[in-house]
C-alpha cells in the first residue's frame, strides 16, 4: 500500500501537526512540528512544507542498549517522559508517532521487478503493482521490510525514468531498495511506545532519517555517505542522485568510548563520561606527555585524585575510533557504493562531536569528512541544533520524500496500528492526502 498520495497541487497539501520519537541508547527525544505549505518557488530538496517545531522533550535514555529496549518498563518511562514535556511545550495531546529504528541488523538488498504494460499509460496503480512485485522478494522469516524504495524505473528499454506516470510503454521495470530488519527488535520498540498509550504511525531507518536531515541538496544529488555515531549505535546510509540507496548499523558507539576510558583508567561509567566530553580526543597532541589529567579511582574515597598523562587517554579513545571507523570503512566498500560515496562524507550524532573525529575519518575512510548539523527546520532551541539531534530533524523531514515509497500489508509497516478510524487514521489520512 502506498502510505503517502501523489504531490497533487498546493492548494490540496494542507498544514498539520506531526510528532516524532527517537527513541536511542543514550537519549530519547520527542519533536512535535508544525508543517505549513511553501508558498515560494524554491523548495528545500523537494520538500513541499516548511517545518516549525512547537515542542520538544529529551530524557536520558533508561532500559535501551545498542538500539535495542533490553527493559520495558525503563524504555517506556523514559518515553512517556519526553513525550510529556513536548505535549507541554507545544500545548497538545499526542497519540501516534512517527518513529526511528536503529537496531535489528539492518539488511540493504536491491531488486528488480518488470510489469507487463501493454502499451498503455503508466498510473498510479502499474506503479503499486510493480513496486509490489520488487517487495515481495524481500520478505522472509523473522524479518520486517521497514523501507522498499524504487531507486528507478524503467520503461522498455529505457532506464533512469524517475517519474514514470503518465508514460506509454510496454513494460515498466524497477530497481528497488529494500531495508529490512529483524522483527523480534521492532516489535519491543513498539511494544513500549504502546504502554506509554501511543500508536506508532510509521517506522523510519536512523540512517535513512539521519541522512535527510544532514545532508545538503547537492551531497544526495551527487552521492555521499552519512554516518550517524550516536551512543550504542553507528548507522551508515548511502544517497545517490537524491535516493537512499543503501543503509547499514553496527552495533558500537560513543558509550563504547566511554566504556574503554572507565576500564583503561579504572574509573566510574559518570567521570570517564565527563573525561571523554572534555579532555578526549582521536587525535594525539604534541603536549600530551606534559599535560596532566586528574581521575577519581573507582571506589576510592581518598581526596587525592591520580594524575595521569592525556596521552594514556588519547591512546584508549583512538584506539577504538580507528576500530569504529575501519569497520565503516570495510561495510561502504562491501556495499558496493564506495564509488557513489565519492569523496563526501558526512558525519552526524552525539558521538560525532568528539575532539579531532574528522581528522581521524579522513585518514581511515580517505575521504572528505564534515560534521552535518540538522538543516532546513525552524524553532529548534540552540541545545537541539547540534548533530546530536539529527535523527529526531530527519524524522519529521521524512513524510515528504516518500510519495513513492510502497509497504507489503504484512506486519509493522503495513500500519497495523490499533485505533483505526480514530485520531490515528484521520493522521494516516492526512499524511496520505496532503504531500
Amino acid at each position: 500500500m502506498s502510505w503517502l498520495g501523489g504531490h497533487g497541487d498546493a492548494s490540496s497539501r494542507r498544514s498539520g501537526t506531526l510528532t516524532v520519537l527517537d527513541v536511542g541508547s543514550s537519549k530519547v527525544c520527542c519533536m512535535v512540528a508544525k508543517l505549513k505549505p511553501c508558498d515560494d518557488g524554491k523548495l528545500l530538496r523537494g520538500r513541499s512544507h516548511r517545518i516549525q517545531v512547537i515542542g520538544i522533550g529529551h530524557q536520558k535514555s533508561q532500559g535501551v542498549k545498542s538500539g535495542v529496549v533490553v527493559d520495558l518498563d525503563r524504555a517506556e518511562h523514559a518515553i512517556r517522559l519526553a513525550v510529556d514535556a513536548a505535549e507541554r511545550m507545544a500545548g497538545l495531546t499526542v497519540d501516534s508517532l512517527i518513529v526511528n529504528m536503529t537496531a535489528g541488523r539492518l539488511k540493504s538488498e536491491a531488486f528488480s521487478a518488470t510489469i507487463n504494460l501493454g502499451g498503455h499509460e503508466a498510473d498510479e496503480t502499474d506503479i503499486k503493482r510493480v513496486l509490489g512485485a520488487g517487495a515481495k522478494q524481500a520478505l522472509k522469516v523473522e524479518r520486517e521490510v521497514i523501507h522498499s524504495l524504487p531507486v528507478g524505473f524503467s520503461l522498455d528499454a529505457e532506464r533512469g525514468v524517475r517519474d514514470p506516470r503518465g508514460m506509454v510503454g510496454d513494460a515498466l521495470g524497477v530497481d528497488m531498495h529494500v531495508l529490512t530488519g529483524d522483527a523480534a527488535p521492532m516489535r519491543n520498540l513498539e511494544l513500549s511506545i504502546n504502554r506509554s498509550h501511543l500508536s506508532v504511525e510509521r517506522m523510519v531507518a536512523t540512517p535513512y532519517a539521519s541522512g535527510l536531515a544532514a545532508l545538503v541538496d547537492d551531497e544526495l544529488e551527487m552521492g555521499a555517505a552519512c554516518i550517524d555515531m550516536g551512543g550504542g549505535t553507528t548507522t551508515i546510509s548511502v544517497f545517490s542522485e537524491g535516493k537512499f540507496v543503501h543503509g547499514d548499523a553496527i552495533a558500537i558507539g560513543g558509550n563504547h568510548v566511554t566504556l574503554d576510558m572507565a576500564k583503561g583508567l579504572s574509573t566510574s561509567l559518570d567521570a570517564a563520561e565527563r573525561l571523554k566530553v572534555m579532555h578526549g580526543s582521536a587525535l594525539p597532541g604534541s603536549a600530551d606527555d606534559r599535560d596532566l589529567v586528574s581521575i577519581q579511582p573507582i571506589g576510592d574515597d581518598g581526596d587525592v585524585p591520580l594524575q595521569i598523562p592525556r596521552s594514556v587517554m588519547t591512546r584508549i579513545v583512538r584506539a577504538r575510533i580507528d576500530e569504529t571507523l575501519e569497520l565503516l570503512r570495510d561495510r561502504l566498500n562491501k556495499s558496493g557504493y564506495g564509488n557513489a560515496v565519492g569523496k563526501r562524507v558526512v558525519l552526524t550524532g552525539g558521538a560525532s562531536q568528539l575532539a579531532g573525529l574528522p581528522e581521524a575519518a579522513r585518514r581511515i575512510l580517505g575521504r572528505n569528512v564534515r560534521i552535518g548539523r540538522p538543516l532546513g527546520v525552524a524553532g529548534l532551541p540552540e541545545a537541539a541544533k547540534g548533530p546530536a539531534f539529527s535523527a529526531a530533524v530527519g524524522l519529521l523531514i521524512y513524510p515528504q520524500m516518500a510519495s513513492f515509497e510502497s509497504h507489503p500489508a504484512k506486519g509493522i509497516s503495513g500500519l497495523r496500528m490499533t485505533g483505526t478510524g480514530g485520531k490515528l487514521h484521520r493522521m494516516s489520512q492526512w499524511l496520505r492526502d496532503s504531500f
